[in-house]
């Protein structure tokens, strides 16, 4: 009987052992796995960086292993990485012109640099822009990813009124919001591989604008929030 008993306890040990082992083993396995390689390519120095560092650990808790980079490197500098994000502080002739041809993701909220990467036309202020106190965008493609889930219609982004960026996006895009009242002016849209952009540019991998102006990310509303996250999903291919 007491051998039975012991082979009996020992059985019970190991059954709530194993368990314990795998959970362990999860976890660890959880903790060292590396986030998502994202490159944040940002203005050193300038007077919003504060901003930039907010936008990087924000991309940080959504999964993301944040390298942010100097708006002057070069695109090789990307190598590896799941999704370029190209800051407004970013001087748009410091940028090099190798990033219009990189075959990875890219999203951006600097409205001068979408000519460059061929995603508008060259006019400013009539291919893009920005509009200096906004508040609200239209939601006229809901049912896509990028929209977040959000009804259709009117979307308060903002908690005050600020500057959005905005463009006018070749055929090949897809819009999701513009601005208020003006639909012509293409708040957040965005390029599948291989879609016609402009100057019949083919995107090389998706291509995103979204609305931000340089200190938009720390105005942004629930509504707001929930569209940019979209679109770093969307762009990154999790959506």
């Amino acid at each position: 009987m007491k051998d039975a008993v012991s082979i009996d306890r020992r059985g019970a040990l190991l059954r709530l052992a194993l368990p314990l082992a795998a959970g362990l083993a999860g976890t660890a396995g959880a903790q060292a796995a590396p986030g998502r390689k994202l490159v944040l390519l940002v203005q050193r120095g300038s007077p919003n960086a504060a901003v930039d560092e907010q936008v990087a650990q924000h991309l940080g808790t959504r999964g993301f292993a944040v390298a942010m980079l100097d708006q002057a490197v070069e695109p090789a500098a990307a190598a590896g990485a799941e999704l370029v994000v190209i800051s407004s502080t970013v001087a748009a002739k410091d940028v090099h012109p190798g990033w219009r041809q990189l075959p990875v993701p890219l999203l951006t909220w600097e409205n001068d640099l979408l000519d460059d990467l061929a995603m508008t036309g060259k006019r400013h202020d009539v291919d893009f822009g920005e509009a200096a106190k906004e508040r609200y965008l239209w939601l006229v493609n809901a049912p896509h990813p990028m929209g977040a889930g959000l009804p259709a219609g009117v979307a308060n982004v903002y908690q005050r009124q600020a500057g959005i960026s905005w463009g006018r996006p070749g055929l090949g895009a897809t819009t999701i919001a513009t601005l208020y009242g003006q639909p012509e002016k293409a708040a957040l849209f965005g390029y599948e591989k291989g879609a016609t952009m402009d100057y019949e540019s083919l995107a090389p991998a998706r291509r995103v604008m979204v609305f931000l102006g340089n200190d938009g990310f720390t105005n942004l509303a629930p509504a707001g929030r929930a569209l940019f996250d979209a679109a770093v999903d969307w762009a990154a291919g999790a959506r």
